[in-house]
């Protein structure tokens, strides 16, 4: 049974107290509750036993059993003990939802990202104008952060600290996550001081949200990082989540991966953008999205077999379509590629021919649980792509 079992002075024997938690569980719980934080820890075994103070055990309002004779208590708790305590168990699971945190709503919506860059990004060097950036060690995806250690927030600020730069400036750089100062010194055209180079502000696109938490109002999309197109992480600064809704596919096709068309309006926000990393973008969203709430996974808890993802390929809805989970690489922990997938089903195929550009982040279902989001297509097959584990996003997230 589940309880705080007082043992007092009975048949003129003094016993001593002591503390017994029994929590028996095989397959007696309803799915939602599976992958709860507090079973987390409890599972794999139908019967588990905790010894311990009830200072140790927060959450649980112990039941005293006192004041029955010694023969007829342990008659009572033989017969009616695992009944109640299962009883006891479910109703507090029930009464009490932060003992189910581990459930989110999987969304499948397609929405507009906008992020802006915490510095710009290097898109081009000049061909004439450029070979002082050149020279000085400037690429192509770098992000310019600083001039002669001021912030740079846009073009214009850049400019400003340009102008007022007198010879020579060092340049502070973001380059694989790491930063260098490169110093240079600025060509003149035209009456003003220019590095010779393109930038880019920040990056906007279509992609999928992943998850939704109504509890914080924190959602999770991609299942990938946002990046330059040489790779580079965006260092956020600030972004946002909008309505948005697929008005065409461009089906993909071996050696030409497809894509989601999307269109999304500025003024009808969603949300704020918070993180980008290698695993997700993340960020609240106070209306968030409807659903039914599911049990997050855990890796072990994932096989290979048939599954299911959730994905918004046209217009605003959202449907179900079938996958088959290939292959597990649970020791692999770079983020989007930690399991194998194949679209088996017959109408998404039709549609889109498989895994398409925007559909990073359609979450994928299995055996009642949220297990991961889509991440990436194979070019040379659209029909097969990568997905993340979701307990990779909510690492990420945290």
């Amino acid at each position: 049974g589940l309880g705080d079992v007082y043992k007092r002075q009975t048949d003129q024997r003094l016993i001593s107290n002591f503390f017994l938690t029994a929590l028996f569980l095989e397959d007696s719980l309803p799915p939602v509750y599976a992958g709860g934080s507090f079973l987390r820890t409890l599972r794999k075994r139908s019967m588990f036993f905790l010894v311990s103070p009830p200072t140790e055990l927060p959450g649980f309002r112990h039941i005293r059993y006192c004041g029955c004779k010694r023969n007829e208590r342990v008659e009572n708790m033989k017969k009616f003990g695992f009944r109640a305590a299962l009883a006891v168990l479910l109703w507090v699971l029930l009464c009490i939802p932060t003992w189910a945190a581990d459930v989110l709503i999987p969304v499948g919506r397609a929405v507009g990202l906008e992020l802006e860059a915490a510095g710009l990004a290097v898109a081009e060097l000049d061909p004439d104008l450029g070979s002082n950036a050149r020279d000085a060690g400037l690429q192509e995806g770098d992000i310019i952060i600083k001039v002669d250690g001021q912030p740079v927030h846009g073009a214009a600020s850049l400019q400003e600290a340009l102008d007022r730069s007198k010879g020579a400036l060092v340049l502070t750089i973001l380059r694989d996550g790491e930063e260098r100062n490169l110093t240079m010194t600025p060509v003149e055209r035209d009456g003003q001081r220019r590095l010779g180079i393109y930038v880019r502000e920040g990056i906007a696109g279509v992609g999928t949200v992943t998850y939704y938490d109504p509890e914080s109002g924190t959602f999770g999309a991609l299942g990938h990082g946002v990046s330059d197109p040489h790779g580079n992480l965006l260092p956020l600064e600030a972004g946002t989540a909008l309505e948005a809704e697929v008005v065409s596919v461009k089906k993909g096709r071996v050696g030409a991966p497809g894509q989601l068309q999307g269109a999304f309006q500025k003024d009808a926000v969603l949300g704020t953008l918070e993180k980008n990393t290698r695993c997700g973008v993340f960020g609240t969203a106070p209306a968030g999205w409807s659903g039914i709430p599911l049990p997050v996974a855990e890796a072990d808890e994932i096989h290979t077999g048939p599954a299911v993802i959730l994905s918004n390929v046209s217009g605003t809805e959202v449907r179900e379509y079938s996958v088959e989970i290939l292959k597990l690489y649970p020791g692999e922990k770079a983020c989007g590629r930690n399991l194998l997938l194949h679209v088996t089903d017959p109408e998404l195929l039709e549609v889109t021919g498989g895994i398409v550009q925007g559909m990073s982040g359609s979450p994928i279902l299995q055996d009642g649980r949220l297990v991961g989001a889509v991440t990436h297509v194979l070019v040379n097959d659209p029909t097969t792509g990568y997905g993340i584990f979701i307990e990779n996003m909510l690492d990420a997230a945290a």
